[in-house]
Parts: structure tokens; sequence; C-alpha cells
């Protein structure tokens, strides 16, 4: 049987989303693998997975079948695996691998993924996995931990490609290819003084492009920026995204070169960063994740529907207050929550964007009035434009043309003012030190219920009493 066109397209498309998704066919497989205890068919399905596969693998899977393939794979497991894992089943794993399978798999481990691996454990399992470690790298990473959480010196990785500024590309290329220890991927070479402090990189492009004799001096990029070790990682997420750096050197409070952080580190910090965003704008808290069981679950969320719940019984009180008119004219309960429905989605739209440019420093005190008077003229087309949808509307559902005038009116407010909550709360809460991605939903919610019902109701208590 012929396909067609528009079939075909849709199902190459669809291939093309789940493309790098794990196949169901090949988790079953494996799952089948570990309740036949085939450890030797479990490698062979495991080995072309990357270690990011792997992760997602034991992320889906329930509890039990993850610690049965753990066992089961025993010494196969990479230490990459532990720095891709989430950090909500990390601790748990690390608790099925077997001391020497751990150790193993630490020892495979830079610095900063170390680092990230041990913040989240307690002291006993933070003891454990440090003794595993080379006496250099331990001191290298219980220095990392003593600097301030999501801070640069966490972030960072110890392992450093450096050399004397009066060197030249003969030096440079013959000291990369005498070394045993280099990181296993680097991006620059970072050129320092005498005292150890950076004063440029040298790309490994221009490097391995330039005649023996030519100085790193000469070479440095124009691009260097230096991160002090107690910078905050967002910031320094921001500054790697704004321009577009592929690794930088951090430095104590000698400014001496002491690590350096590259690029996918910060984009993680990015990622992580914008998760927790859009978690918190839905009210489901930060740390949310689909491996997370009913109770943690429960207690995420609860705390959030508590406080929609105040506000909604705040929504309830401006209707009590106009019983009269809503028994009189029953109409009115039909149309209302279309007026505060319409306001809610305006608003979130103007927030969506408020805190996503607040998060970028896109918005700022030199552009937030043109934002603000920009989205209160979104606002007011809108409403204008619905308000003659719904006026229409009310007119011929009840044949009132006068509801129709209120309802019209009412939409018009409700959109105008959602757009002023939408940019003006979140600006405001940053203002006061609140995050405004925890807090600005509910907010705006309140505002374009209470202000939506109040001028829907009063308007018509006003005009049809």
């Amino acid at each position: 049987m012929t396909q067609e066109p528009e079939q075909a397209v849709e199902d190459t498309d669809a291939r093309e989303d789940d493309a790098y998704a794990l196949q169901p066919k090949n988790v079953a497989a494996i799952l089948f693998a570990v309740d036949t205890g085939e450890r030797e068919k479990l490698i062979e399905l495991m080995e072309p997975l990357h270690p990011a596969d792997i992760a997602d693998l034991l992320e889906q899977i329930n509890a039990f079948d993850r610690m049965r393939l753990i066992k089961l794979y025993g010494k196969e497991f990479d230490g990459d695996i532990l720095s891709e894992l989430d950090e909500s089943i990390r601790e748990e794993v690390i608790r099925t691998l077997h001391p020497e399978v751990l150790a193993d798999a630490v020892r495979e481990l830079e610095s900063d993924d170390v680092v990230d691996l041990l913040e989240d454990l307690d002291e006993a399992q933070q003891e454990a996995i440090l003794e595993v470690l080379e006496d250099s790298d331990r001191v290298a990473v219980e220095q990392s931990l003593t600097y301030p959480e999501y801070s640069a010196g966490r972030l960072m990785q110890r392992e450093v490609v450096m050399a004397p500024e009066h060197w030249n590309v003969g030096e440079a290329i013959d000291y990369l290819r005498s070394t045993d220890d280099l990181p296993e991927q680097f991006y620059h070479i970072v050129l320092v003084d005498p005292k150890l402090r950076p004063i440029g990189n040298v790309g490994l492009g221009r490097l391995m492009a330039s005649r023996r004799e030519v100085l790193l001096r000469s070479l440095i990029s124009e691009t260097f920026h230096v991160f002090p070790v107690t910078r905050p990682e967002g910031e320094v997420a921001y500054a790697f995204n704004q321009y577009h750096l592929i690794s930088a050197p951090v430095v104590d409070e000698s400014e001496r070169l002491v690590g350096v952080i590259t690029i996918d580190d910060a984009m993680s910090v990015l990622d992580e960063e914008h998760e927790e965003d859009i978690l918190r704008l839905a009210g489901v808290g930060e740390e949310s994740r689909l491996s997370d069981g009913t109770v943690e679950t429960v207690r995420q969320r609860l705390p959030w529907l508590a406080v929609n719940l105040a506000t909604a019984v705040l929504a309830s009180l401006v209707i009590a207050q106009f019983e009269d008119v809503l028994a009189t004219v029953v109409a009115l309960a039909v149309l209302m929550p279309i007026v505060a429905s319409m306001g809610g989605n305006a608003g979130t739209q103007a927030l969506t964007v408020a805190v996503r440019s607040l998060a970028t420093k896109d918005l700022t005190s030199s552009n937030v009035w043109r934002i603000i008077l920009r989205e209160l003229s979104v606002g007011l087309v809108n409403g204008i434009c619905f308000a003659v949808v719904m006026g229409v509307l009310a007119l011929l559902w009840f044949g009132s043309p006068v509801l129709g005038g209120v309802i019209a009116v009412a939409m018009i407010i409700n959109l105008v003012v959602a757009g002023l909550a939408g940019i003006g709360v979140p600006v405001v809460l940053e203002r006061f030190g609140v995050d405004p991605a925890l807090a600005s939903g509910t907010f705006v919610t309140t505002v374009t219920d209470v202000v939506g019902f109040f001028a829907f109701l009063g308007l018509a208590s006003a005009v049809l009493l």
C-alpha cells in the first residue's frame, strides 16, 4: 500500500523528534537481560549507549530494576554516567554501586565533576569517595568544596593547561606532547605571568596554525574574561552566553590561577536555571523530578496550592459583594469566567516574557518603562479586539446590548491590567530581592481575577440594577 506524501512527512518528522530518545524496544531488551541475569547480553546492549543515555535509562526505570541493572552491569559502570545522572537518584545509585566499582568510576572523573558529585552527598559518603582519590586530586577537590555553593570555585575544574607568557609556539607544542596528565578536553592554553596570574588565552586552533618561533603572547584571544572563585555561577554562565566564551580561567583572592571553567559546565548552569524558572512559574518547586515519589511530590506542590487557595478565596470575596446583581441577572454567572480567564492568560503571556527577560538581563531599569508602555498598548489593542467579539456574542446569546457593552468594557479593563501586572509584578519583586519566577504567577493571577470580577460585576451592578 502506497503511503500518502503528507503521512510520509509526518512519520519522518516523528522519527526525527525521537532520534535521540531511548527506543522502547531497546529499554525492553535491556530489562529482559536484567530479568534473565544475562550479563554479557546486558553489556552488549549497553555498549553503544552514551553515558547520558544510560543516565536517562536509569532515571526512567523503577528503583528495583535500577538496583538490579547496576549490580549486574558491575565493573562496566562508567564514571561519566554518575556526572550525567539527575541529583534526585544519584545518591541512590552511589549506595547501590560496589565500593570498588565506585572507586574506579570516580577516578575517571575530572575534578569539577567530582565536586558536583560530592555536593549533595552526606558527610560519610563524601569521605568514602574522597578516600579513593589520589592525594593531589583529593586536596584539589577538598579545596573546591570550601568555596561558596553555586560559585565559580565549585564550577571550575582544577586541571588547567598553562604556559609562561614568554614561551613560543614550539615550546608549547613540545610541552603538550611530553605531558601525560593533560585534561581529556581543553580549548585554550592559559598564559600566566611569573606570579601565576592569567594574562590571556591562546586557542588551540591559532596555536597549531602558527610557526614554532611565533611568541604565544602574539596569539592571545581578543575576548578574555577572568572570574574570581566567589563569582556566582549564574553570572558566570551569563557571561559565557553573552560574550561567546569557550573557556575562562578562575583566580583566587591573590589573582592566582586556580582553575578553568569550560562552556559545557556554563551551559549546564544555564539549562538548570531555565528549568528552575519553568518549575517555579508552574508552582511545583524548583527540585521537582519525574523520579520523585508521591510524598515528595506532594510536599513540593502542597504549599503553592495552599497559596492559590487563599488567592481564590480573595477572588470569591469580591464576587460575594455582588450577590444581588448575580441573582438578578443569571447571564453574568455564565460570562464572568470568560473575563477572568482572558485576563489570566494575557497576564501569563506578559509574565513569561518578563521573567525570561529579567533572567537574561534584557529587561533593565533603562528600558522597563518602554516595555511597560508596550504591554499596556498590547493589552489595550487585544482588549478592544476581544471586547468587540464578546460584545457581539453576548448580544446574540442573551439579546442584551447593555450586557454586551458591560462585558466589552470589562474585557478591555482586565486585559490592560493583565499586561501591566504581567510586567510590573516580576519587576517589583526583583527590586525587593524576591525571585520573580517563584512568586509572580500567584500575584498576577490574583490581580487579574480580582480586577476582572470587580470590573465586570461592578459595571453590571451600576448599569443593570
